[in-house]
C-alpha cells in the first residue's frame, strides 16, 4: 500500500524555473509539473495583484491628502475674504493720511498707529500663505485683474495697469480676489 502513495524517486530538480530540467507529463512525471507551473502562476498573479494595490493605495493617499490641502484653502479663502475690508480700509486711511496737509504730532501719531495695525494683518496674511497681487506696471492679466477702465497714458505699454484701485490677493497659486486696475490704452 505504501507504494500507491509514495511518488517514485527520480532525479528531477526541486526548482520550479528549472523548465528544462523538469520531465514533461509524458516521461511519467505523474503530473508535478503542471502543478508547479500553477503554482508559479499564481504566485506571479498575487505578486502583480499586490503591486497594483499598492500603487492605488499610494494614489489614494496622495489624492486625499491634495483634498485635505483644497479644502483646508477654502476654509482659509472665506476668513481672508472677510478680513480684506478692512486691510482696505486702512489702506486708505494710510493714503488720507500722507497726504494731509496738517502736520501734527497727532496726525503723526495716528498714522503710526495705522501703519502698525495694517502690518499686523499683512504679516498674519503672509504667515497664512497670502500673497498681494503686485499690479501696478505689470501687463493687463485677465486671471488676476479686473479692469474697470482704460486711459490713453503717453509713454505707457498697450494694456500695462497705470492705476491699482484695489489690491488682489492669491492664496499660493489660487487667486482670492483679483486687483482691480486702469489699463493704459495706445
Amino acid at each position: 500500500m505504501l507504494h500507491d502513495t509514495v511518488p517514485p524517486m527520480d532525479d528531477t530538480p526541486l526548482n520550479p524555473n528549472d523548465a528544462e530540467s523538469r520531465p514533461s507529463s509524458d516521461e511519467g512525471g505523474g503530473g508535478a509539473a503542471p502543478a508547479v507551473d500553477a503554482a508559479a502562476r499564481e504566485r506571479e498573479d498575487l505578486n502583480n495583484r499586490l503591486l497594483r494595490t499598492a500603487a492605488d493605495f499610494d494614489n489614494y493617499r496622495k489624492r486625499v491628502e491634495r483634498e485635505r490641502r483644497e479644502w483646508s484653502d477654502a476654509a482659509a479663502i472665506d476668513v481672508i475674504r472677510d478680513v480684506l475690508p478692512a486691510i482696505d480700509d486702512l489702506e486708505r486711511a494710510l493714503a488720507a493720511a500722507r497726504s494731509g496737509e496738517s502736520g501734527g504730532a497727532q496726525d503723526a501719531a495716528l498714522r503710526k498707529g495705522i501703519e502698525l495695525i495694517h502690518q499686523k494683518l499683512m504679516d498674519v496674511l503672509k504667515r497664512r500663505g497670502v500673497e498681494p497681487i503686485v499690479a501696478l506696471g505689470a501687463n493687463f492679466d485677465p486671471n488676476l485683474h479686473e479692469a474697470i477702465g482704460s486711459e490713453p497714458a503717453a509713454g505707457r505699454r498697450d494694456d500695462e495697469v497705470i492705476a491699482e484701485l484695489q489690491r488682489g490677493y492669491k492664496l499660493r497659486d489660487r487667486l482670492i480676489r483679483p486687483a482691480t486696475v486702469k489699463v493704459a490704452k495706445a
